[in-house]
């Protein structure tokens, strides 16, 4: 078949949303020819590299940019980026409908960006269009708001109005609407999407792992350490958690083990100050930034994964660490809720902060107590990636989806 995607982020050897277009777009064009459209000032030259040393001859990209708008970087990463990534859509259709007439496609795929409430004006063309998997439709529960700053709470009830002016776009609601199958990452995001009027509507994860860092991550050696090493990977964002995660582990009182943090942003010193506040700064180590090379090594060093994210619509770490063989402590929240079971971690209510420190702390006991039982869920949460959370598992499940739509133009 011959496929058209929407790819604003696309670039190779990346992770995040650049990674989640690449890899999507090459996964299907194992199968069928492929159009990708995508920027020219992000990831041009890293595509036409890496293509030159790895030809794949069904895909083909697409470069387009606004043309008195050249570099969506310009004016920052946020508010900026959204009106540039909407106005490009808006391109985007007519771009599309011009090869839609030349090349008569089958299918118009929109890929990323993965927001639920952004529309993609791709789905007015006469075609089956496959809208996702997005993501966007989880939030903090109330109850965790008392720990946020003021400036943390403005950001939550900000990011929740545009969310809401978003759901009431007219454009977002009929891409909705005219979506022959909506893909969502998350029962949360699922629920908006539905309410918008999509008329059918699955749960899916958007994201996975190469087999390289699969095989990487496979060559960690076993959580066998005599020293219990929680580690938990992100931006130090007031949403990640990572206060959570101090809070319980003080409470779990476990003598011989550590706490370590990988990343930096702008909640290090009040999570500094935590730590010491909690008498476990002895226990605690904040890393700041670290190279992928350097993160990946320090979880093969760590007994258990802690990510304690109140709204995360995917979590590679998660199943970075489950690749590594390492259990997942996580909140029963968003895309991690999805991606660990009762077999490969822990999944904690998040009904308010002491019940969930407190079953924190008693999951991060449980892990510490036994090295059977971190071995057997390492275990379980390697084959689970390998079965369901690699690119190629993701590539056949759109494969079958494609089939599905061709046959009848129904999906059912």
């Amino acid at each position: 078949m011959k496929i058209l995607m929407s790819a604003y982020s696309c670039e190779p050897g990346v992770g995040s949303e650049r990674g989640v277009g690449w890899n999507v777009a090459i996964e299907a064009a194992k199968y069928h020819q492929v159009w990708v459209l995508t920027r020219p000032d992000e990831s041009k030259q890293a595509i036409e590299a890496q293509l030159a040393a790895h030809p794949i001859a069904n895909l083909h990209f697409v470069y387009f940019t606004l043309p008195f708008w050249q570099d969506s970087m310009r004016w920052g990463q946020s508010g900026a980026m959204q009106i540039h990534y909407y106005l490009w859509q808006i391109q985007a259709y007519f771009i599309a409908r011009k090869l839609h007439r030349e090349i008569d496609f089958d299918i118009v795929h929109h890929v990323t960006f993965v927001k639920y409430s952004s529309p993609s004006f791709l789905s007015f063309l006469p075609i089956p269009f496959v809208w996702g998997p997005v993501g966007g439709g989880e939030s903090a529960p109330l109850p965790f708001w008392s720990d946020f700053s003021l400036k943390n709470k403005l950001y939550e009830t900000l990011r929740w109005l545009w969310r809401a002016w978003g759901e009431l776009d007219p454009f977002a609601r009929k891409t909705a609407q005219l979506s022959t199958v909506a893909y969502a990452t998350t029962e949360d995001t699922a629920i908006r999407v539905r309410q918008m009027g999509a008329p059918h509507v699955e749960i899916t994860t958007g994201i996975a792992l190469s087999q390289s860092d699969i095989e990487r991550l496979a060559q960690s050696p076993p959580p066998t350490q005599s020293t219990v090493r929680f580690i938990s990977i992100a931006r130090l964002l007031h949403w990640k958690g990572f206060h959570l995660g101090l809070r319980a582990f003080a409470q779990a009182k476990l003598v011989d083990a550590e706490y370590w943090i990988l990343g930096e942003g702008p909640e290090q010193q009040r999570l500094e100050a935590l730590a010491v506040h909690l008498g476990i700064s002895h226990q605690v180590k904040i890393w700041g930034l670290q190279s992928r090379s350097e993160v990946l090594t320090k979880l093969g060093q760590c007994s258990a994964l802690v990510h304690p994210s109140l709204h995360d619509s995917g979590g590679f770490v998660c199943l970075e660490a489950m690749a590594a063989g390492r259990p997942v402590i996580c909140l029963d929240l968003g895309g991690p809720a999805q991606q660990v079971t009762a077999a490969t971690g822990f999944k904690i209510s998040a009904k308010n902060p002491v019940q969930t420190v407190a079953d924190l702390a008693e999951a991060m006991q449980k892990v510490a107590a036994s090295q059977d039982l971190r071995l057997q869920m390492g275990k379980i949460g390697q084959a689970r990636v390998k079965t369901h959370y690699t690119w190629e598992a993701r590539g056949k499940y759109l494969a079958k989806t494609y089939e599905a739509l061709k046959s009848d133009c129904q999906f059912s």
